[in-house]
């Protein structure tokens, strides 16, 4: 098949919907297609480099900095992937590449597959302070955006129900977006975890709570950082391992001040994406009060990288976390308090948590996705 992708991002190594597509585009070549991205570029020039298809556009930093909107819908490459004729054109963002997937959608009767990364309703409030009339307007435009789509696909079955809510009456599939598993069975030797924990400042005694992720308020990290001064009333021997950054770092930080635990917390700020596991495997456990996540990625790295998991309850974790094997889902204070320290003062359970978390990450291999996503091009096609 010839199968071109539509992402308004493709450039940006820390992105959840960037790694999809990366990760997708590496499967079904290795599958025997041609696939082919289309993407906004960095500048006011469009390019094409091997694959990839960069339209020229501008700033349109609201939330994430990255984001950018293109110059013009008229485009010379636009013309050449039309007479490339697609077989299957597969958007991956709602808002401007989609207009472009749309054009050349109608232009080749090729069926225009769509995956649902994001829940907007979560996100919205940055610019909209009433939740009620954002989750409303997200509703609408969603529905309008993606009524002519022949297939939806949602990376979990809460996607899906929040698609239905909308009223979307398309075709709709659930398919984990899929990690690369090889990548985190590389383990850091004793030695070397030590060395590293030592450069951040984290005392030798200590165990250490981690989080992953983009520093946003919708990721709710303030949650955490009252939890984490809990935690630490009871046990004075951990450390608090922040790795990333974004708006709400400076928030956190005043924060951690003020619960005067400043000396337990570490904030790491971004970090070289190939660098990502190592950080992973200087936690003993993975924390994450978050319920704004679609699909969960970082669970998942964390789980690949072998840590037990407590995290706010949430449906995005139904396949991820199995209560009691390789962590648990907290709804309130007291139980996150219980389970955390549960998990410190039993190695012995831990050690088997690990092995568990590792067995359910492979279920989540990018292949599989690959081959899932495959099928549904070709129910498209029949």
């Amino acid at each position: 098949m010839k199968i071109l992708i539509t992402t308004d991002l493709y450039v940006t190594d820390t992105n959840g919907v960037v790694t999809s597509v990366r990760n997708l585009r590496e499967e079904l070549v290795k599958r025997g297609h041609e696939v082919r991205i289309l993407t906004l570029s960095g500048s006011l020039k469009s390019k094409r480099e091997d694959y990839v298809y960069y339209i020229k556009s501008i700033p349109l930093g609201v939330v994430y900095p990255d984001v950018r909107m293109p110059v013009s819908y008229h485009n010379a490459y636009i013309r050449e992937l039309i007479d490339w004729k697609p077989d299957i054109i597969h958007s991956q963002c709602e808002f401007f590449s989609f207009q472009f997937a749309r054009h050349i959608a109608k232009a080749t009767g090729a069926p225009l597959i769509h995956t649902y990364h994001t829940l907007y309703e979560q996100y919205v409030t940055y610019v909209i302070p009433s939740k009620r009339l954002g989750r409303r307007m997200v509703a609408t435009l969603s529905r309008k955006r993606l009524k002519h789509v022949d297939t939806v696909i949602a990376p979990t079955r809460k996607v899906e129900t929040a698609l239905r809510g909308y009223g979307l009456s398309n075709p709709i599939k659930v398919v984990p977006s899929g990690i690369s598993i090889e990548r985190y069975r590389h383990r850091l030797t004793p030695q070397e975890r030590a060395r590293r924990r030592e450069e951040l400042g984290i005392p030798s005694d200590h165990q250490v709570l981690i989080n992953l992720g983009r520093l946003g308020t919708e990721k709710n990290l303030c949650e955490l950082m009252e939890l984490f001064a809990s935690v630490l009333a009871v046990n004075s021997q951990l450390t608090f391992l922040i790795v990333g950054d974004g708006p709400a770092r400076e928030q956190l930080e005043k924060q951690a001040h003020q619960l005067g635990i400043s000396s337990h917390v570490i904030f790491t700020g971004m970090v070289p994406p190939t660098e990502v596991q190592n950080y992973y495997q200087l936690g003993d456990i993975f924390v994450s009060a978050s319920t704004s996540e679609t699909q969960g990625l970082t669970y998942i790295e964390a789980a690949a990288n072998g840590l037990p998991l407590v995290c706010r309850q949430d449906p995005c974790l139904d396949d991820v976390i199995e209560e009691g094997v390789n962590g648990y889902e907290y709804t309130a204070s007291d139980e996150f308090v219980q389970e955390i320290n549960f998990i410190l003062w039993n190695p012995d359970w831990r050690r088997l948590a690990s092995h568990s978390s590792e067995k359910i990450a492979a279920t989540f291999d990018k292949s599989h996705f690959a081959e899932v996503v495959e099928d549904i091009y070709e129910n498209a096609l029949r």
